[in-house]
C-alpha cells in the first residue's frame, strides 16, 4: 500500500498535541529578576486551537517545561490536556492515546526539537512549525509555512480542518449576521 501523504494522514485526526516552547511560543525563554517565567503566545494560534476543538478534536500539550505561564494559557483556552515536566514524552502521550481511546495514527504531534522526535515518529501526522530544526523537518508530513509563536500552529490547525473539509463550515459561523 503506498505511504499517506499530508493531507490523507490529516483526515484521520481525532486528536492535535502540541509542545510548547518553540512551537505555542517562539522559543525565548525569558526570565524576570524574581526567577518568574515569561512566555509569548499568539493569539491567531489560540483562536486555531479554538477551532479544532470546535470540530470535536481533542487538544492537548506536552512540554519538558514547567509554568504558571503555560497552564494559565491553557486554561483560558479550554484545553484540558496539558502535561508539563515531561522529559521522556512517550510514556504521556501513550497514557494519553489509551485514555481517550485513539491510536497513534489518528494524532497530530507538532514539534520543533529533539525531544520531539520520539513522538513524531509515532504520531499519524507528525508536524513542524518553520522554526523547527532541520532534524525535525526531515521527520515531519507537514510543514507550517510560518515560525512557532507566530502564527505556526494556527497554519497546522487550519491544513487539519480544511483536509477533513471542516474549515469553511466553522469559518461561516463568523460570516453570518
Amino acid at each position: 500500500m503506498p505511504e499517506k501523504n499530508a493531507e490523507q494522514r490529516a483526515q484521520l485526526i481525532k486528536v492535535a498535541i502540541f509542545d510548547v516552547d518553540g512551537v505555542l511560543t517562539d522559543g525565548s525563554l525569558i526570565l524576570g529578576d524574581d526567577g518568574q517565567q515569561y512566555k509569548s503566545f499568539n493569539a491567531q494560534d489560540g483562536q486555531g486551537l479554538k477551532l479544532l476543538q470546535a470540530a470535536n478534536i481533542e487538544v492537548g500539550v506536552i512540554t519538558a517545561r514547567q509554568s504558571t505561564v503555560v497552564r494559565r494559557r491553557m486554561q483560558e483556552l479550554g484545553i484540558r490536556h496539558v502535561y508539563q515536566g515531561q522529559q521522556d514524552k512517550r510514556e504521556t502521550f501513550n497514557a494519553l492515546l489509551n485514555r481517550l481511546g485513539v491510536t497513534a495514527e489518528q494524532v497530530a504531534y507538532t514539534g520543533d526539537d529533539l525531544p520531539d522526535l520520539p513522538l513524531l515518529r509515532r504520531a499519524g501526522l507528525a508536524c513542524t512549525v518553520a522554526n523547527g530544526t532541520d532534524i525535525v523537518k526531515q521527520h515531519v508530513h507537514f510543514i507550517a509555512p510560518r515560525a512557532g509563536g507566530n502564527g505556526g500552529v494556527r497554519d497546522i490547525c487550519e491544513f487539519i480542518l480544511k483536509a477533513q473539509q471542516r474549515y469553511d463550515e466553522l469559518l461561516a459561523r463568523y460570516l453570518t449576521d
